[in-house]
């Protein structure tokens, strides 16, 4: 006999299928109101793309990545977009950036307050770290369960999943760098009479940038790999290019919107750790701030 009898089997399944169904019936208008402002930012991003035309926007990536990342990068970055272009998937491509977009602005908007708080306060820390914990070590198809019972199925809840997915990097990151402060700029800047608010926007957020930015670097690139499972439930885009090649055993369709899916994502990791790389602190009390803290430190060996 290997496994229990029946009696001894606890119904979780019906447990969680009650829960959710009471979700559903008593809640509906709480996640309408989840989805109302995700769903017009990512129609007003998708519209504004799907507007451009193509050359524009390779031109834009030509030259923000000569500006973030080098004149290498930059020609590599306008150059996938152009074999995006020719390889005929270019408003999957636009779909995909759009979702990529929406889902990492509501990242950085809820994202990086809520690390902030936590860099501030131990007791927040200590509540919010363990519901981290099981959001990055959680599956990503596991995620796909709960949004399509509570949302449904297409673009926007997909969109949706992408963001609790991907959120946690940056919450950590920018807790982390916060943290990582030395607290002899801290002092420094309060000797010069910054208050609590001036404290974090000149001097603590400019020091704490660089771990940011590399937060919004893994937000960004954890979005990608859930951009393109999200294609499971009807999201558009450069995943569903994919699903429906393996679906018709087309290994041509397969390949290309997968060939579009790695240049989509190397073209963006590489402006973002450019802008990473070049986020140093420019306020001038944070500047100071963290001179005069060195030098301190230097005098008290």
């Amino acid at each position: 006999m290997n496994r229990l009898p029946n009696q001894y089997v606890l119904p979780v399944d019906k447990v969680i299928q009650g829960a959710v169904d009471w979700l559903v019936n008593d809640w509906r208008p709480l996640f309408q109101a989840v989805r109302w402002p995700i769903s017009h930012v990512l129609a007003s991003v998708s519209a504004g793309l799907h507007a451009l035309p193509f050359w524009l926007v390779i031109a834009f990536f030509l030259v923000v990545g000569c500006r973030t990342a080098g004149v290498r990068n930059g020609i590599f970055c306008g150059a996938s977009f152009g074999l995006i272009a020719v390889m005929g998937l270019w408003e999957e491509a636009m779909d995909s950036l759009s979702i990529l977009t929406t889902a990492v602005a509501f990242c950085v908007v809820v994202g990086v307050p809520t690390g902030i708080v936590a860099g501030r306060s131990n007791r927040f820390w200590s509540v919010l770290r363990p519901v981290l914990d099981v959001m990055q070590t959680t599956p990503s198809f596991v995620y796909l369960v709960p949004v399509v019972m509570l949302f449904g199925i297409g673009t926007v809840p997909g969109v949706i999943a992408t963001i609790i997915f991907s959120m946690p990097p940056i919450i950590r990151l920018t807790n982390l760098g916060l943290r990582q402060i030395p607290i002899e700029a801290i002092e420094a800047a309060e000797s010069f009479g910054a208050t609590e608010w001036q404290a974090l926007i000149n001097v603590r957020l400019p020091l704490a940038l660089p771990s940011i930015m590399a937060g919004l670097n893994q937000t960004l690139l954890m979005a990608m790999v859930m951009s393109v499972i999200i294609s499971m439930i009807g999201a558009e885009g450069l995943g569903l290019t994919v699903l429906r090649g393996i679906g018709a055993l087309d290994v041509g369709l397969a390949g290309i919107g997968g060939l579009a899916i790695v240049l989509l994502a190397i073209s963006l990791d590489r402006i973002t750790q450019g802008m990473g790389e070049k986020s140093r602190p420019t306020h001038t009390l944070a500047r100071r701030a963290l001179h005069i803290g060195w030098m301190r430190k230097v005098d008290a060996r």
